[in-house]
């Protein structure tokens, strides 16, 4: 019995992980003034009849810190490429030489910071709020788990166990959330 709560206690860890883990990934999509070829990873772009991210389908690199240059592994491509960044909209304009496409980084506007923090404190909420469905549906099942035999004292370690997890990943979620509020204020 002991172990099953503690089994219970490591799923509910490891998906409030998965939750910070992918806060933190989606963090680095936004486009905080500099250049960041990370920005592509949610332009999709039609590769015979499928879509696919652009790092799918060419190699973005940053060569100084206001421009991403893009080169297609195949140049039928460039079109392509160029229509999906205008409908990302993601606040850039391809220019394409024939060759590769640069897209040079505007300075963000105080409004677009004011709406990227916005943006970014939404995304840690819904973390949170997988962090705590998570801690939920633990106690829940160490709940059932008493009335099949769980001693009482076993579910309440476990139980803080769970809450002391809740906090950490919290704690993560907010100090990555600061952390990017710092990044995009900083002109």
């Amino acid at each position: 019995m002991i172990n099953k709560a503690k089994d219970i206690v490591a799923a509910s860890k490891a998906k409030m992980n998965d939750a910070v883990k992918f806060l933190e990934e989606d963090l680095k999509t936004y486009r905080a003034g500099k250049a960041n070829p990370l920005v592509f990873n949610s332009v999709m772009v039609n590769y015979y009849g499928a879509d696919m991210p652009v790092p799918q389908v060419a190699s973005v690199t940053t060569p100084d810190a206001k421009t991403i240059l893009i080169q297609p592994w195949e140049k039928k491509m460039i079109p392509l490429i160029e229509k999906a960044i205008i409908d990302a909209n993601i606040g850039m304009t391809p220019q394409n030489n024939g060759e590769s496409i640069r897209c040079t980084v505007p300075a963000l506007t105080e409004e677009r910071r004011k709406e990227l923090i916005k943006k970014a404190k939404a995304s840690g909420e819904n973390a949170k709020v997988v962090v705590r469905n998570a801690r939920r549906d633990a106690i829940d099942a160490l709940k059932k788990l008493v009335k099949e035999g769980l001693p009482e004292d076993a579910e309440k370690d476990q139980e803080q166990a769970t809450q002391k997890e809740t906090d950490a990943a919290v704690k993560k979620v907010d100090e990555l959330i600061a952390a990017k509020e710092k990044e995009i204020l900083t002109v």
